[in-house]
């Protein structure tokens, strides 16, 4: 079996708009399937693009440059494709890179029959599921929200408050007084804090018993996380956009940077740099904890990575509203007691809702 053609179809998603902190989301976009073919038949899909960033923009790049990596191979050799194809990442973001990988990993479930999460080596078949927040205006807010999930029996709740730090101490505070004591809350700062202020806060949920805090410095910044590491007890979570993707996080676990790595599959450049890391931090006895994918393939593809590593102690839910929902038949759901469960079909094991496709349809790139 060999792979014949890679092509992106493009077509309009609308959502009303939403944001977290200084990140913009909604509107229309152009939202793309990757469909890869084979001399068989066989064909295996994924999406490329968010509700912030349609899938236009990584068209000529994904056709011109991975393309041909991928035409006239065997569509099991992920591997080795993916390797030649992220030494493109100078010029093809690693999002598009991820989107083939995901395509050929949902090509190759359906080739064998199986799964994804149970060809990468099946370690569960449900996950706890916590709400992530959009901005909200009010600290009030936040904590009916988290209120309202933890009614709902999802068993935790994360927060992306305003990236002020007198208002971001004051929401947790909310949050806390809102949920009471028992209930598992986290922090995303969003990278909008110097050193000074990231250790403040951290010293101020630590005594709220949060039970991670998310990105308070930028990614390049490995210097002041080294310090924040030593200075904090709560869990530190980063690494959501370290530069050098897989490559580039061996340094923070070498210099103690960080104590939980992050990843999903359109940052990284996908399923399989993600099983790769996922191993690299269970080695370290490490979490790994995984970020939304910014479209529904993209996120059922991180469930499936989720489910094959035992190091991941939840799903992201992001927004907690359900915005990024989008272009399936059924979506991923959370049931009554905050489990989110896999599905038993071959490949990612959802279907594309194709009459919103023909009836949104803006294009073919081959």
């Amino acid at each position: 079996m060999k792979v014949t053609d890679l092509s992106l179809t493009l077509f309009n998603w609308k959502s009303n708009a939403w944001r977290t902190g200084h990140n913009a989301f909604g509107g229309t976009v152009k939202l793309g399937i990757v469909t890869v073919t084979t001399d068989e038949g066989v064909e295996g899909h994924s999406f490329l693009g968010s509700s912030r960033q349609g899938a236009d923009e990584f068209a000529i790049p994904l056709i011109n440059l991975l393309k041909p990596i991928v035409i006239g191979r065997n569509p099991l050799d992920t591997g080795a494709i993916w390797e030649q194809m992220w030494k493109q990442r100078r010029n093809v973001w690693p999002r598009a890179i991820g989107a083939v990988d995901v395509a050929l990993w949902d090509l190759a479930g359906k080739i064998v029959g199986q799964p994804i999460f149970r060809m990468l080596g099946a370690c569960r078949t449900q996950v706890p599921a916590y709400a992530s927040s959009a901005y909200l205006p009010t600290p009030e807010a936040y904590g009916e929200e988290a209120l309202r999930f933890k009614s709902m029996g999802w068993p935790a709740y994360k927060m992306h408050p305003h990236g002020v730090e007198k208002e971001d101490i004051e929401i947790c505070r909310a949050v806390r007084k809102a949920v009471g004591d028992d209930y598992t809350l986290m922090l995303d700062a969003m990278w909008a804090f110097n050193y000074e202020a990231a250790l403040r806060i951290g010293r101020a949920i630590e005594e709220l018993d949060f039970f991670w805090y998310e990105d308070p410095l930028i990614e390049e910044d490995i210097h002041n996380y080294v310090k924040l590491h030593q200075k904090l007890d709560i869990p530190l979570l980063t690494t959501e956009y370290a530069p050098g993707g897989l490559y580039g996080m061996v340094q923070w676990v070498t210099q103690g940077a960080t104590d939980i790595l992050r990843g999903d599959v359109a940052v990284i450049g996908g399923i399989t740099p993600m099983i790769r890391l996922a191993h690299m931090a269970d080695a370290f006895k490490m979490k790994f904890e995984i970020h939304h994918g910014g479209n529904s393939l993209n996120n059922a593809a991180n469930l499936h990575v989720t489910m094959a590593c035992s190091n991941c102690d939840y799903y992201e839910v992001f927004p907690a509203s359900g915005a990024n929902k989008y272009g399936l038949v059924e979506d991923i759901e959370v049931d009554n007691n905050g489990l989110v469960h896999i599905p038993e079909k071959p490949g990612l094991g959802y279907e594309i809702d194709w009459d919103l496709v023909k009836r949104e349809h803006q294009g073919v790139i081959k």
